[in-house]
This record gives C-alpha cells, structure tokens and sequence, in this order.
C-alpha cells in the first residue's frame, strides 16, 4: 500500500535522471523506476530555461517569514486565550473557530481591493502580512496551552514574573511539539500557493515556484524530463 501511494513521487524523481527517450519508452516496464542511463542533464538545462533559484528564493523567503512571523503572532494569541482572563475573551474564540471554516475563496477579492488600496499589489508585504495571524494555528495553540498546569504560570507570578516573561520562559519551552507542527502544517500550506501570488506578484522578480512551474509547462519546445526535474526541486523542501 505504501509502494502505491510513493509510485508516482518515485517516477517522478526516476524520471528526472533519465534521458528523454527513455522516460516513456520504459513506462510499459518496472525498468519505469530505476534510474537507467542516469544522468542529471535535465535538472541543468532545467535551470537554464528558468531562474529556478530565483524562483526557490522568492518562495523560501516570504512563506519563512510568514511562519516564523504567525508563530509569534499566533502562539501569543492563543496564550492570551488560554491563560489570560479578560472580557470579551470566550466571544473572541468563538469568532476565531467560524472563521477556519470560512473558505479563502471567499474572502480573496475583498482582500485584494484592501491590499490594492495600500498599493501593495507588487510588493512583499501583499504576500506576507495576510497570512501572518491564522485562526487555525491560533486555535491550535490555545488548546495546546490550556493543558499546561496553572500552578506554574502561578508560581512565575507569584516570583514577579510578566506575563509575557511567563510566556517566554515557562510557556514556549514546555511547547516544542505544537510549535513544530504548526511551523510544518504552515509551511506545506503556503509553499503550495498560486491564487493569491498570481494576483498580487505582477513581475516576474517576485514570482514563486508555483508560478515558475506553470511557466515552465508551457514554454515550448516541452520536455518532460525537465518538467520532472523541476517538479522534483520544487517537492525536495516539503520532503525535508
């Protein structure tokens, strides 16, 4: 069952090592997954064709800011939420678990008119500053919090602690496992966008892998041992 499901990534990556009259001459045959005639020429005319590094670059940095940013935002969210007594508290949490189920498809041409009237359009900040908080990380952390014991948060209190010293010292080292999940589900979510960069990365300088893959497929003469090299490239960080 496990060979089933990993068939196509394996071709994928077998066929990006092969010469390009070998690809489908062996697809009748298991010779389909070995790397016969290997040879990473695809991968080095891939290159040429595109800037793939430029393209690696853009994507890299801006969904690494946008995680790295929404762990800080969102992990002190649902601190607040879990720990913190204030008024209006449970009303905030209840608006935050509606709004996961709100699809972004819904919400994708308000939030282009906002980001155009900022004349962002063009720019990181388009990319980047929308997606820092999310309500789905932030539901995440709060309940991840609330099953830390109170007696702690109370001692740091009581020793004249902050309570964002609190969070700091006792909170987030007693919190690695949510953070690394959140930091991964994030992560393979934003690597994969291609609506909202369409939209909003006019140029080319700020274009993301999504967006030179797609390139790519369409710039003739096609060759599918490049295609899968790229695609091959473009899968490696969420391997990782």
């Amino acid at each position: 069952m496990s060979f089933l499901f990993i068939a196509p990534l394996l071709w994928m990556v077998v066929s990006s090592l092969k010469p390009e009259n070998r690809i489908f001459a062996d697809l009748s045959s298991f010779n389909a997954f070995l790397p016969l005639d290997f040879t990473f020429e695809n991968y080095f005319k891939a290159f040429k064709r595109i800037p793939m590094m430029k393209y690696l670059f853009n994507s890299i940095f801006y969904v690494t800011v946008i995680v790295i940013s929404g762990l800080v935002v969102n992990s002190i969210c649902g601190y607040a939420l879990a720990k913190l007594h204030f008024k209006g508290r449970d009303f905030i949490l209840t608006v935050i678990i509606v709004l996961i189920i709100v699809p972004f498809e819904s919400i994708i041409l308000p939030l282009y008119l906002i980001v155009n009237s900022f004349r962002w359009v063009n720019t990181w900040y388009a990319l980047i500053v929308p997606f820092i908080a999310n309500c789905f990380s932030i539901f995440m952390f709060r309940q991840f919090f609330v099953d830390i014991p109170n007696e702690l948060l109370e001692a740091a209190a009581i020793d004249g602690a902050s309570p964002m010293k609190t969070f700091i010292t006792i909170v987030i080292p007693a919190s690695y496992p949510v953070f690394a999940t959140v930091f991964i589900l994030d992560y393979v979510s934003h690597w994969g966008d291609f609506m909202w960069p369409i939209l909003v990365s006019t140029g080319e300088s700020m274009r993301n892998i999504q967006l030179g893959i797609q390139t790519f497929f369409t710039l003739p003469p096609i060759y599918y041992g490049q295609i899968m090299a790229t695609l091959t490239v473009t899968t490696l960080p969420m391997a990782l």
